[in-house]
């Protein structure tokens, strides 16, 4: 959200925002030049505001981070917010890659210098090289690198998708998921590919939200999480409260990949290496699966199961609706 966002400290306290987990105060492509230092201010004044409850129970509450511009403006906003930082989680990095990602490291120890709790990032890929399909490859590659020479104060790994197709003049509609953008589908592909195995990498943003206009921003924004969930992401930028109850419920996993993963995690068969699956559907093989079984049962352990009954009468409940 914008750091200009009004009423979020009674929001965030009061916790009246369900499934809100996390805060994104966003100086960076939501602010116009000329308004930032007044978008600096106001959040200096947000973060003050709500110290005292966050040295009480910040467990409760949600975590918070600060969207900044480049690497000086990192440095800046620690300097300017003072002991008011101690409220943050950590800092979001747009357009990181090899021109900054040193920069960003950089500040990033400085921050963290002498801190007992340390400040985190969620850099952000977005940028026009890691777009062209030339430099595409090794410049991931440079900033794995860079990553993971800090990869102690990396969070999670983000994605830019409504940059990205801005490079391309295009824009998906409200009932096509970004995969069906061919280009767009490619860069995401390739970023899976060099994160996903070390990193938590999240989906881009869906930038439909309900406006009681009907139903159609809820079913793209469902098959968008069906298929990041299928291709690897884990979570979504969210810029809606309505979108937040339906990514929440897609990290959910279901009762039978719940119970299969558990199946291969704890296999005691000496020879067989296969087995049916709990339900008895299909296959579990545990040279196969394993990797799988563990990303899943994390996922259980911290979200829970999905009821896929109660998600089967909301989808025909919503079918009506619309029809």
């Amino acid at each position: 959200m914008p750091a200009f966002q009004e009423n979020m400290v009674e929001k965030i306290l009061g916790r009246k925002i369900a499934g809100l987990t996390s805060v994104a105060f966003c100086l960076e492509d939501a602010i116009q030049d000329e308004a930032l230092e007044d978008a600096e201010k106001n959040l200096g004044s947000i973060l003050e505001e709500m110290r005292s409850a966050y040295e009480e129970r910040r467990e409760q509450l949600p975590l918070l981070f600060v969207r900044v511009r480049t690497p000086e403006h990192m440095r800046h906003i620690s300097v300017f917010l003072g002991e008011a930082e101690n409220v943050l989680t950590g800092y979001i990095l747009p357009k990181f890659d090899i021109s900054n990602g040193e920069a960003y490291r950089e500040v990033l120890r400085e921050i963290n210098r002498g801190r007992q709790e340390p400040l985190y990032v969620m850099p952000v890929l977005e940028s026009g090289m890691i777009a062209d399909n030339e430099t595409r490859v090794p410049v991931l590659h440079g900033i794995k690198e860079i990553l993971d020479s800090m990869k102690e104060f990396v969070l999670n790994v983000r994605v830019g998708g409504n940059d990205f197709s801005n490079l391309y003049g295009l824009r998906r509609p409200v009932d096509t998921p970004i995969y069906s953008v061919g280009v767009i589908r490619d860069i995401l592909v390739d970023i899976l590919n060099v994160f996903v195995r070390d990193y938590v990498v999240s989906g881009p943003v869906w930038e439909y939200f309900d406006d009681k206009k009907g139903f159609d921003w809820l079913e793209g924004l469902l098959q968008e999480l069906k298929l990041d969930r299928i291709n690897g992401f884990i979570g979504k930028t969210a810029i809606h409260p309505s979108q937040l109850p339906h990514i929440y419920d897609s990290l959910k996993v279901s009762h039978t990949d719940y119970e299969d993963a558990r199946q291969v995690l704890l296999w005691d068969v000496e020879k067989l290496g296969v087995v049916k699956s709990a339900d008895g559907s299909r296959m579990n093989e545990v040279k196969t699966h394993r990797r799988w079984a563990e990303r899943t049962k994390i996922l259980g352990d911290i979200y829970g199961i999905r009821d896929e009954a109660r998600l089967r009468d909301s989808y025909r409940a919503t079918s009506r609706l619309h029809g």
